[in-house]
């Protein structure tokens, strides 16, 4: 396992086991029956992974993903266990992986990525303004930035490949990569999922601004995959410190973009180390995000 001079969990390594994948944040394992799903702490910005990591964001993504499945459970998901002691192969590394990790059914995950946007911000807010649609879909007049949308819009896109950008595409092109009727089961199961998180969010003054979610099969049967409702995946706003009109704070990595941003660097690999303030504030929000959520503290 390789840990940075913060404690940070960078990369995951256990011998005897494929490696299927090591994205941005997760190493995946094939475990044969099932796979490994290891969250680290590395952190993306700009689509490029900082040298540096940010610690116990992964636990903070996981734990948070098993909090919405547990408050969901209704919807299928994609989790087996969370104990990763419960398998012989990974009992030397249960130290590095408990916590951060999530034993799961392996699915044919479907090409699509499942956004839902509640409120008017981002990539959206600016192509509101100079068409008045988002994503194709046409709006009324009068929104602000971060305005409450009249209704939750599904706004999917592309997934692109490693080091490519995801593209917005329309229902109707959903429907032509999977077909019309799955498409239409992940809308639906994508905003019914988007307004339970919003609703309990809301109690616990947290306003889900947007997420996005991916979805596989098994059997026919589509399955939420991956993390979910996470502030990775999603823009999560303190309640209390929302403003219309504004780019509202963000309990995630925005303050490390804002950071970023004030650098002279071409947002190209490689990216600069982040400074012990930038990481401690950023490691801070990202617990702070799960206190909120659930009410305890990790």
């Amino acid at each position: 396992m390789q840990y940075d001079a913060n404690g940070a969990l960078i990369q995951t390594e256990i011998p005897g086991l494929k490696l299927i994948n090591r994205g941005k944040v997760r190493d995946v394992y094939d475990l044969g029956d099932a796979l490994l799903f290891v969250a680290t702490d590395r952190l993306s910005a700009f689509d490029v992974v900082m040298p540096n990591g940010v610690p116990r964001k992964g636990e903070v993504l996981t734990q948070i993903s098993l909090f919405w499945f547990d408050l969901m459970r209704d919807i299928p998901n994609h989790l087996i266990s969370a104990d990763v002691a419960s398998r012989p192969e990974l009992t030397a590394y249960v130290k590095d992986l408990q916590g951060r990790s999530m034993i799961v059914r392996k699915a044919k995950v479907l090409p699509v990525e499942c956004i839902v946007r509640g409120y008017l911000v981002g990539s959206g807010w600016k192509d509101y303004q100079k068409t008045g649609m988002v994503s194709g879909l046409k709006l009324r007049a009068g929104y602000q930035q971060a305005s409450k949308l009249d209704e939750p819009l599904f706004t999917p896109s592309t997934k692109a490949e490693i080091g490519d950008h995801d593209e917005a595409i329309s229902f109707e092109q959903v429907g032509g990569i999977i077909g019309a009727d799955k498409a239409a089961a992940l809308r639906e199961l994508s905003l019914k999922i988007y307004s339970t998180a919003r609703d309990y969010a809301e109690k616990r003054g947290i306003i889900v601004a947007d997420t996005k979610f991916e979805f596989g099969e098994i059997d026919g049967r589509i399955i939420l995959v991956d993390e979910v409702l996470t502030p990775d995946s999603s823009r999560f706003w303190p309640a209390d410190q929302y403003q219309v009109g504004t780019s509202p704070v963000s309990l995630d990595k925005q303050y490390v973009r804002d950071y970023l941003e004030t650098l002279d660097w071409n947002k190209t690999a490689p990216g600069p180390e982040l400074p012990a303030n930038v990481v401690k504030k950023t490691s801070d929000k990202y617990l702070e995000a799960y206190r909120m959520l659930t009410g305890k503290s990790l």
